[in-house]
C-alpha cells in the first residue's frame, strides 16, 4: 500500500495541541532543556533553518492554531534525507520516536506541494507505523516495521 502522507513524532504530547509532539518540537526540547550539547545543538540549528527556508510557513501555524503537520510522501525524498541528522540527534539522546504513515490523518486546512497542515484533535487513523527508535539499532534498520 503506498501511503500520502508521513510524520515523525514521539510519545509525549504537545500541550497546545494534545497530539504527539513532531521532530522539531522534540529536538527544540532538548535544546531549551538543555540536554543536547552546543554542537548538536548547533547542527539542529542548521537543519531547522534550512526547513523554515525551503518550506513554506503555513499561516495557521504562524498564528499558533491547534494544527499538526504531515510531509506528502510524493515530495520527502530530500526532506527526509537532509532530516536524518535530525533522527540521529534523537537516537543520540535516547530521545523516541516514531515515523507514522497515514492517507487519512483528519480534517486538512492547509496544503502546498511538500506537506499538510490537519486540525488537532481530529482522530488520527494509523495505517503503518515503523518505530525506528531503540536501544543499539540506528535509523536504516527496515526490519523493525509495525501495522495497524
Amino acid at each position: 500500500m503506498d501511503f500520502k502522507y508521513v510524520r515523525i513524532q514521539g510519545r509525549e504530547l504537545a500541550e497546545n495541541t494534545m497530539y504527539a509532539k513532531g521532530i522539531f518540537s522534540m529536538c527544540w526540547g532538548l535544546i531549551q532543556n538543555n540536554v543536547m550539547d552546543e554542537e548538536d545543538a548547533d547542527l539542529f540549528r542548521e537543519i531547522d533553518a534550512w526547513f523554515a527556508e525551503i518550506l513554506p510557513w503555513p499561516p495557521q501555524c504562524m498564528r499558533r492554531e491547534n494544527v499538526v503537520c504531515f510531509f506528502k510522501t510524493e515530495n520527502t525524498e530530500m526532506m527526509m534525507k537532509l532530516i536524518k541528522p535530525a533522527l540521529w540527534l534523537l537516537e543520540k539522546y535516547n530521545h523516541p520516536y516514531y515515523v507514522v504513515y497515514t492517507n487519512m490523518p483528519g480534517e486538512i486546512v492547509y496544503e502546498d506541494d511538500y506537506q499538510v497542515v490537519i486540525k488537532a484533535g481530529e482522530p488520527l487513523r494509523i495505517e503503518k507505523m515503523q518505530p525506528s527508535w531503540s536501544e543499539g539499532r540506528g535509523i536504516e534498520d527496515k526490519e523493525q516495521k509495525m501495522f495497524y
